[in-house]
């Protein structure tokens, strides 16, 4: 969550279910607010300019599988949140308020507002990733109950385009789904279907394969989006065949030193962030690539 100074007064903020017409402020805010936390410690901003900012907002308030909130306070709207429930474990985010709102209680009330919808569905798990430099919201994170979890990076640089020996990457399809769906559960505990279906409809979803069968799976190289594999050669593959990375980069687990010394050596860093949850977790079992979201 994008924060600016400090202030001492309090606001009297109402949270309600975001609709399309909103997304044009909460875009400007979105941007407004990611620039001038980034600005301020002198990392790139994460959304570059308002009119992408208003697209995400756009697409996100629209999505049937997002739950979208705004905050307002004497009737004008000061932020939003985004909950991501295309999965059985909801992501939380992009949370944003506008920076002469921040340090208020906008933020605490926005997180709030998600966290009780997804107790209301039952999701036995909440994620979210939290810029790594940004303390205040990695303290309201942790004190909702949040776990840090995994330190990560998100990573950019002149694409490979290219196929590493023994794999072959290509598109994928709905016929690829179950494969996708079967690895992802047996890497995280429970699948992204959804995500997938959603990167197949965009054009962005690959699948990598290995003596005739799948063997990875990635709904982009992305900020947005997620991957999974059963070894980091094979996620080595898909990104090495990616013809760009979308956003401001992809993000890797550094935890994950084998994969992060493969790019290191082909990109570089950007920026560091942290995955934290609540709920159920399982130690991923395999390699894999988180998206913003989680």
């Amino acid at each position: 969550m994008a924060s600016a100074a400090s202030h001492s007064e309090s606001l009297t903020v109402s949270v309600r279910r975001a609709v399309a017409a909103d997304a044009a402020e909460c875009g400007r805010i979105c941007y407004e607010a990611f620039h001038e936390i980034a600005a301020r410690h002198n990392f790139p901003p994460d959304v570059p300019d308002i009119e992408r900012a208003r697209g995400l907002m756009t697409a996100l308030f629209t999505h049937p599988k997002f739950y979208c909130v705004v905050a307002e306070s004497n009737g004008r709207i000061i932020g939003s949140n985004c909950l991501d429930e295309r999965s059985p474990v909801a992501g939380i985010g992009p949370i944003t308020v506008d920076p002469a709102a921040q340090d208020r209680g906008a933020g605490r009330a926005l997180m709030n507002a998600v966290m009780e919808h997804s107790r209301a569905q039952r999701h036995p798990g909440v994620r979210l990733v939290q810029a790594g430099y940004h303390r205040r919201s990695l303290s309201l994170y942790a004190k909702l109950g949040f776990v840090v979890r995994e330190p990560l990076a998100v990573m950019t640089g002149t694409p490979l385009r290219r196929q590493l020996p023994d794999c072959k990457v290509r598109s994928a399809a709905e016929p690829d789904v179950n494969a996708c769906a079967e690895l992802h559960l047996h890497v995280h505990g429970f699948d992204r279907t959804e995500e997938l279906r959603d990167g197949i409809r965009h054009g962005t979803a690959t699948v990598v394969e290995r003596a005739g069968r799948i063997t990875g799976f990635a709904t982009g190289i992305a900020f947005f989006s997620c991957a999974v594999a059963e070894s980091n050669y094979d996620l080595q593959a898909l990104i090495a065949a990616a013809h760009s990375f979308g956003g401001p980069g992809f993000i890797i687990p550094m935890r994950n030193a084998e994969l992060f010394r493969w790019c290191l050596a082909h990109f570089k860093v950007v920026e560091p962030l942290t995955l934290m949850t609540v709920g159920l977790y399982n130690e991923p079992q395999g390699a894999y690539l988180p998206s913003i979201l989680y």
